[in-house]
């Protein structure tokens, strides 16, 4: 039987259905489903509503989202690292950027020059904390 057939809703449902006193094997019967999937609804959404169980999937989702979001970003950082260990910490031509093992700094490009103060240094969190 293939995943997601039933909506939370329905799910909760017969969860209700089994408190007020069915039996589970009739309950999942009527559901279409085995009494191990019914188990299974009442261990991932017993004690809760249709809108509960709807925010829960909301939050799992934007941690989904997140979880790729970081895992992008940690691939992002680690090629602009092995990109800087390979350069060994070459300056730009215009000598305004620099990149070394410990950090990156940028300049802004609203005219200001290099070396004004006007950069913002950018350390690289050392790899036994980051």
């Amino acid at each position: 039987m293939c995943r997601g057939r039933h909506s939370e809703a329905e799910m909760i449902a017969a969860l209700k259905q089994v408190e007020a006193g069915r039996g589970v094997e009739d309950v999942a019967r009527e559901v279409g489903v085995s009494k191990h999937t019914v188990y299974a609804w009442k261990a991932k959404y017993g004690g809760m509503d249709a809108s509960q169980a709807q925010e829960a999937k909301q939050l799992r989702d934007e941690n989904t989202r997140r979880r790729k979001l970081v895992a992008d970003l940690s691939l992002d950082k680690e090629a602009l690292q092995s990109v800087i260990r390979k350069t060994g910490g070459a300056r730009s031509p215009e000598g305004g950027c620099r990149a070394s093992a410990e950090g990156v700094c940028l300049q802004p490009a609203a005219g200001l020059q290099p070396g004004d103060g006007g950069g913002i240094d950018l350390p690289l969190p050392d790899k036994a904390h980051g």
